[in-house]
């Protein structure tokens, strides 16, 4: 399962409850990707429980392969590369 852009919109506490239970789950089962523009200490205020919150990043991060990017935004760059080769 991917999830993209965990953390961009909030989740009400029955939809991060539903989160929570679907990952927990799917530990230690199945591989799970997240993407998310928002670091671990932020995700608080996305799903609006700390104790939530905890138990979630401690699942999702348990035996995880963490790979934290830096740098401009690929559509940025995209797009200016196709506006450099465009005809307009």
């Amino acid at each position: 399962m991917i999830i993209d852009e965990l953390g961009y919109i909030s989740f009400d506490k029955e939809s991060a409850k539903l989160l929570f239970t679907h990952l927990s789950l799917r530990a230690g089962r199945a591989s799970t990707i997240v993407t998310s523009n928002s670091s671990f200490d932020r995700w608080e205020e996305v799903i609006h429980d700390l104790v939530l919150t905890a138990a979630l990043t401690d699942r999702l991060t348990h035996r995880a392969y963490m790979i934290d990017t830096v740098g401009p935004s690929y559509r940025i760059l995209d797009t200016k590369e196709w506006l450099e080769n465009s005809s307009v």
